[in-house]
């Protein structure tokens, strides 16, 4: 295990604390008018899939867990697993929906994503910054309902829901950015 120091726990950062691996979700410097610095941290724990809440002291070392990347394609849902194939040796991979988060919804059949792996077991994923998602449900354009930044729900071909501008169509692929789950353009 390697050591990470608290201030630069950020988001995105995996740590090892209380027997867990946990990634950081939220990264909040404080520095109170009297007394030390702390670090408050939402951490999300890879195993469980919850959402905890730690405060640390500013310096204070952490574990940081050895974390291997495999490019793997994403296959098939079955009920609430994921199944991944490993692109080197074809060994499948199955992922739960706790695991996975809101980065199930972005998944499409056949995508390869990083599967990222501590002593032979799964933990968590990384999909592409940008995806392409065909739009599948979502209200008709109506003429002359041109006022920018105007917004309607849609939803995409893997479930999840967005919004998008007025002139956004069902059939149309739109690209959307996996971090915030925000419309970019139409691709």
């Amino acid at each position: 295990m390697g050591v990470v120091i608290s201030n630069d726990a950020r988001p995105g950062t995996y740590i090892a604390m209380d027997n867990n691996l946990f990634c950081v979700l939220e990264y909040n410097h404080v520095k109170p008018g009297k007394g030390g610095a702390f670090i408050r941290l939402k951490l999300r724990n890879l195993r469980q899939g919850t959402v905890v809440d730690r405060t640390v002291n500013s310096g204070e070392k952490l574990d940081s867990p050895e974390v291997e990347d495999h490019k793997m394609q994403y296959l098939y849902q079955q009920g609430d697993e994921y199944v991944f194939m490993d692109q080197d040796n074809y060994e499948q991979i199955p992922l739960s929906r706790e695991t996975l988060g809101d980065k199930a919804y972005w998944l499409k059949e056949e995508m390869i994503v990083s599967v990222l792996m501590h002593e032979g077991e799964a933990l968590d994923i990384q999909v592409p910054l940008k995806v392409d998602l065909k739009i599948v449900k979502t209200e008709p354009s109506v003429r002359g309902n041109t006022v920018t930044n105007v917004t309607k729900e849609a939803f995409v071909e893997t479930g999840a829901k967005i919004h998008v501008p007025m002139f956004v169509n069902e059939g149309d692929v739109v690209k959307i950015d996996t971090r915030t789950g925000e419309y970019l353009e139409r691709a």
